[in-house]
């Protein structure tokens, strides 16, 4: 196992894990930006592809955020047309969030640059390494 106790070894894991991150978002960003968008627009388009009708106080919990922080992106969203909120069968203050057909194509796009990017990392690094990978960030996920 890696000794993050060692000076050396702490400053190459977190900047590998940087440089891997900034290379992940950067085309991404890239495109958001095209369009006056941003990473947090990103995310917002995320969950809403994973989990289609997702109700705004989901993907709160999703996100991490309070509604204050959520609720300019998300609007602008809207606004650009490239999400929809539509009220629940269930409940009429309830809103439910899916795209529109601009929305998905903006999301599949972003999706597309981040696959080709996982895939040929994974291609140079094996299975296995790929199979770690995951698991290290489902377990720094758990830390959040």
């Amino acid at each position: 196992m890696l000794d993050l106790k060692n000076p050396t070894a702490q400053q190459a894991a977190m900047e590998a894990f940087f440089f891997g991150y900034q290379a992940f978002t950067a085309k991404a960003d890239e495109m958001l930006a095209r369009r006056g968008l941003s990473r947090v627009h990103h995310r917002i388009l995320f969950f809403i592809a994973r989990h289609p009708g997702l109700s705004v106080k989901e993907l709160l919990g999703y996100l991490g955020v309070s509604k204050q922080a959520l609720s300019t992106p998300l609007r602008q969203l809207l606004e650009m047309h490239l999400v929809q909120s539509v009220t629940a069968n269930d409940d009429k203050r309830k809103r439910l969030l899916d795209f529109t057909a601009e929305g998905a194509k903006l999301e599949k796009a972003l999706r597309r640059e981040q696959t080709r990017l996982l895939q040929k990392a994974f291609g140079e690094t094996g299975e296995a390494a790929a199979q770690s990978w995951i698991q290290v960030n489902l377990a720094l996920g758990k830390s959040r």
